[in-house]
């Protein structure tokens, strides 16, 4: 038997590992995008919804998690076609005027994502050493800016996908102790409900889980993996592959967020108490469900706050080096300049916020206002031939997308009628 027949028939009888290994190659950057909408603005919102709604809400995590998957394969496809990140093809294929007013709302989203965020670390300090909140915030900022400026790409991957594997089996371990109405979560799942003043906790939700930084941040880190625009059959399968950690990635972060509204309804709600803070639930969980629960539940919201600090400074980078026409490179300055006025406005934000909750609250549901901007800039680079050529939207994507940014519209005016 010659070399040629033996590996094609070791190819025959591996096909399937040799599936799993090309799929692998393209796992990483929806884990990256996945620790952005586990952060600790959803801690505050999914907790929120199911202490004061029980299952009620879970549907609104089940709806944002499908528009986040069609939203962050579109905006990935920017970067897969182009070789540019969204922030770069706004400023190529618009008006200045239009760029800079579209990706300067764009980087104060990320302002306000990197508080709730490095807020949600320095409450979790608290909760476990004592350490007093802006000391907490200053000492995470330090760290992340550390982490960024000095370690590659490929090297923050692995401390991602490392926290979001901690943060789920901390989830897994929770569940385990508590007494779950399976029942009345499968159906809150599925069955839309929109309870008496809760329209503020949906948006919250909405705006923790569809985040405008991510969209940016994953135009620019899906570039990490090659993909051949060239070769139109190559190409395709590429794509078909990079979707498969979009929606396995989002699919984790999906689990996760259910698990958090899961563990309010079944501990706070099922004993008639309202949570207005992250360590008043911490508190809780300890005569409620043991003390290790609550030790688990603060470690797991550090990895959280640590985790989506890191992407949401890489976005404000992505997005500020995307003005100048530049790629994201945290040894260019302009990447650093993006970093750092994600960092500092955010810290500035810290001695203004009297109720951390209600600021994690409160940033969430500002997130979800920029949102509609983000949505309809991505549904026009995508949809215009001079910008992905051959691979532009097909009209029925397109209307799918226009039902996805008409609903945020419509759920943004609802919050501000009832407000």
């Amino acid at each position: 038997m010659d070399l040629a027949s033996i590996f094609k028939d070791f190819k025959t009888k591996h096909k399937a590992n040799l599936t799993v290994l090309n799929w692998s190659k393209y796992l990483g950057p929806g884990i990256l995008i996945t620790v952005g909408f586990i952060d600790p603005g959803n801690w505050a919102s999914n907790i929120a919804a199911g202490s004061d709604y029980s299952y009620s809400l879970l549907w609104m995590v089940t709806l944002s998690t499908i528009m986040l998957i069609l939203l962050q394969q579109n905006a990935s496809k920017i970067g897969m076609v182009t070789g540019l990140c969204m922030s770069e093809a706004t400023m190529k294929f618009l008006k200045p005027i239009y760029g800079y007013f579209i990706l300067g709302t764009a980087l104060i989203a990320c302002v306000f994502t990197y508080f709730a965020e490095v807020l949600g670390a320095a409450i979790a300090l608290n909760m476990l050493f004592k350490i007093p909140l802006i000391i907490g915030v200053v000492l995470t900022s330090l760290i992340v800016v550390f982490m960024l400026y000095s370690q590659s790409y490929a090297h923050i991957e692995r401390y991602i996908i490392a926290f979001v594997s901690l943060i789920g089996f901390s989830f897994i371990y929770e569940l385990s102790i508590i007494n779950v109405d399976w029942r009345a979560a499968a159906i809150g799942w599925v069955m839309p409900s929109i309870p008496h003043g809760s329209i503020f906790v949906i948006l919250s939700v909405l705006g923790a889980v569809v985040m405008p930084h991510n969209l940016f941040l994953h135009s620019e880190i899906i570039q990490s993996r090659k993909f051949d625009v060239s070769d139109e059959k190559k190409f395709k399968k590429q794509v078909k592959m990079s979707y498969f950690d979009t929606i396995f990635s989002m699919g984790i972060g999906w689990a996760i967020n259910s698990a958090m509204i899961i563990l309010a309804a079944a501990t706070f709600f099922a004993h008639g108490l309202h949570v207005d803070e992250l360590q008043k639930a911490q508190k809780i969980l300890v005569p409620l469900i043991g003390d290790t629960s609550s030790l688990v539940f603060a470690l797991a919201l550090l990895f959280s706050g640590f985790s989506s600090s890191i992407t949401a400074s890489m976005a404000g980078g992505t997005i500020l080096a995307g003005m100048f026409s530049e790629p994201y490179d945290v040894k260019d300055i302009h990447t650093k300049g993006g970093i750092f006025i994600t960092v500092f406005f955010a810290l500035i934000l810290m001695f203004f916020t009297s109720d951390p909750f209600q600021g994690l609250l409160l940033s969430q549901v500002l997130l979800s206002f920029q949102l509609p901007i983000t949505i309809i800039l991505q549904l026009y680079l995508t949809s215009q031939a001079r910008v992905m050529g051959m691979y532009k939207n097909s009209r029925f994507l397109n209307a799918i997308l226009w039902i996805i940014a008409i609903i945020v519209i419509y759920l943004n005016a609802l919050l501000l009628l009832q407000t």
